[in-house]
């Protein structure tokens, strides 16, 4: 389950569908992993074709990644 967000765009297009805060050409694949990452309580269950699951390195050690598009990605961490 989705606990917070730090991106109040992808926080207000999660709850309202509101693309205010985002780039509307992703919107159709971020609401896809944002209903995936809602589910998950494992960072495996983010594994989807396509996606590119990653564990991050450096300032955001410990935290997993998605591919949205070009350089965009969806970070996030899995806190059970």
């Amino acid at each position: 389950m989705i606990k917070s967000f730090k991106h109040k765009g992808l926080e207000t297009f999660f709850e309202s569908a509101n693309y205010a805060g985002i780039n509307p050409a992703h919107a159709s694949k971020l609401k896809h992993q944002l209903a995936q990452l809602n589910q998950a309580t494992q960072a495996i269950h983010m594994k989807i074709p396509g996606w590119n699951l990653h564990l991050l390195s450096g300032t955001v050690a410990g935290h997993w990644s998605v591919w949205v598009n070009g350089n965009w990605q969806l970070a996030f961490d899995i806190c059970i």
